[in-house]
């Protein structure tokens, strides 16, 4: 079992930067592939990023490429993602999420953090 705390949320303006975290409990969070997942109002939830267990595959996807960063801290069993030049289309609910098997199904998730950007 591995429970997940985000943090880091906020209102910023277009252009600004936001690191959010995934504090991570229980045992094995070092073998988890961690995710970043967002939901805005009326839209399905979507991928953001991911690391691996070991950090040596990382995935974003295409709307957050060259602006967000994803990496992990396997001594302080977190999870982070820098955020920057925000666009308002970022605003969202932000979920981390911890995957057993490797990415393909997400087993545990966080509660969400609330990120908005203003024009």
């Amino acid at each position: 079992q591995v429970q997940l705390v985000e943090s880091g949320g906020g209102l910023v303006q277009a252009g600004g930067s936001l690191r959010l975290s995934c504090a991570a409990s229980g045992r094995a969070f070092t073998t988890y592939t961690i995710g970043w997942f967002r939901q805005a109002p009326g839209k399905e939830r979507e991928f953001v990023a991911s690391i691996s267990s070991g950090a040596s595959r990382i995935y974003y996807a295409d709307s957050v490429k060259g602006r967000f960063t994803i990496s992990r801290d396997n001594v302080k069993i977190t999870a982070y993602l820098q955020m920057n030049t925000l666009k308002p289309e970022d605003t969202a609910v932000y979920y981390c999420a911890a995957s057993l098997v490797g990415g393909s199904k997400y087993n545990y998730w966080g509660q969400g953090t609330q990120v908005t950007v203003s024009s």
